[in-house]
């Protein structure tokens, strides 16, 4: 083979690069005249824990896991699930005035990838958010997996991100499905939504996983309404909602002409916000509900319960990068409730409480928080017994946003 004097290299490069130039410029995709962006986050934690967690641990940790750990209790280790990526598609304007946009996002919360040694540095993809928007000037509707109303505001946090603290077990409530949700500006500060979305449940008889489930066989959507307000006076800032839902289970599911009179009717009412007065912020929630299991309620138990739970979290900045965060909930399904639909020792969950004290840096794209997450879990049987189990978590986490 002839070798390339050094001199001629340079020429020969530029030669072999625009040739190849057109191929490449040719395979480029534009999925719209206004075009694509791509955002998210790269997250990764430390934590220390003396304790197994629901939903795990690390990243998604909400309450401990009885029994409670009693010798040789902590452990040290990192998670990485919560990165996100989120593609936004900007679309065009039809010649009727509807202006078409989409979304569809993505973590690492799915699973990991098997169970060796090192499946935990390989956790697997999954789907959180997929719809197309549809805007008519002050109205959007949206068609797609999308959040239901009840998934208010969230707790500042780079730790719990995706499973934000107090999620499922002290009043933060909320779940996403595949729906249609319409979006409608009232004035500048007030905001109408509405939603229709997949029934889903999980009961005796019936396939949660499937259409051959308690909520497909009602033939009927889960239903909720919202209402937002807003407001800004100065330095001092404001943001309320209330949402409203409905439901209804056929819990012996499709195909079962024996029972009759098996539904089961879901309700919640929910109340939260945010408030900021110069370096001081505020914000949390308060619900209360029945049988809404499937909106991560009545601490992941699918039962005819009752509950309430509430969550607060105040806030300071120190100054313009550092600020400070106290978290504090509870979340309390009925008692009686619960416990009736167990037997013998079955453990049932009745009472959840969460302190997060909290530091948090920001400069720019970059974050670091530290925060200590103390929980308490309370668990009775069928006998009316209960016990106690507790867990904490230390966590350091860093974050960059782009």
């Amino acid at each position: 083979m002839a070798r390339i004097r050094s001199s001629a290299a340079p020429l020969v490069l530029l030669l072999l690069v625009l040739a190849f130039t057109p191929a490449l410029l040719a395979q480029n995709v534009s999925t719209s005249p206004e075009g694509l962006t791509f955002h998210g986050f790269i997250d990764t934690t430390a934590f220390l824990q003396n304790q197994n967690f629901t939903f795990g641990n690390g990243q998604n940790a909400e309450w401990p896991v009885p029994p409670q750990f009693r010798t040789d209790r902590w452990f040290l280790d990192g998670d990485v699930r919560n990165p996100r990526m989120t593609l936004g598609f900007n679309g065009p304007k039809l010649e009727n005035g509807i202006k078409l946009n989409a979304t569809l996002e993505g973590d690492f919360f799915s699973a990991f990838n098997g169970t060796s040694t090192f499946s935990n540095a390989q956790p697997t993809p999954r789907l959180r958010l997929a719809y197309i928007d549809m805007v008519f000037g002050s109205t959007t509707v949206r068609v797609g997996q999308a959040w239901s109303p009840l998934f208010g505001v969230v707790a500042s946090s780079y730790s719990h991100i995706a499973f934000p603290l107090g999620y499922g077990g002290t009043g933060d409530v909320g779940w996403r499905q595949p729906g249609i949700f319409v979006y409608h500006d009232l004035n500048p500060s007030a905001k109408l939504t509405l939603a229709v979305f997949r029934n889903v449940w999980n009961a005796p008889a019936a396939d949660p996983t499937t259409s051959l489930s308690a909520g497909p066989a009602s033939t009927l959507p889960q239903i909720e309404g919202r209402i937002d307000f807003t407001g800004k006076k100065g330095t001092n800032s404001w943001g309320t909602y209330f949402v409203g839902h409905l439901d209804r289970k056929d819990l012996s599911g499709p195909n079962n002409k024996f029972a009759a009179n098996d539904s089961l009717t879901g309700w919640a009412a929910e109340f939260g916000g945010t408030f900021t007065a110069g370096a001081f912020s505020l914000k949390g929630n308060i619900y209360a509900g029945k049988a809404i299991g499937q909106q991560f309620a009545t601490l992941n138990q699918f039962c005819a319960c009752k509950e309430i739970g509430a969550w607060i979290q105040p806030g300071f900045n120190i100054n313009k990068k550092w600020s400070a965060y106290l978290f504090a909930g509870e979340g309390k399904p009925k008692k009686d409730d619960v416990i009736a639909t167990v037997s013998g020792t079955t453990a049932a969950r009745v009472k959840n409480v969460t302190v997060v004290p909290s530091l948090m840096y920001n400069n720019g794209p970059y974050g670091f928080n530290v925060e200590w997450l103390h929980d308490r879990l309370t668990t009775a049987v069928h006998s009316g017994a209960e016990t106690n189990t507790n867990g904490d978590q230390f966590a350091a986490s860093v974050i960059f946003k782009f």
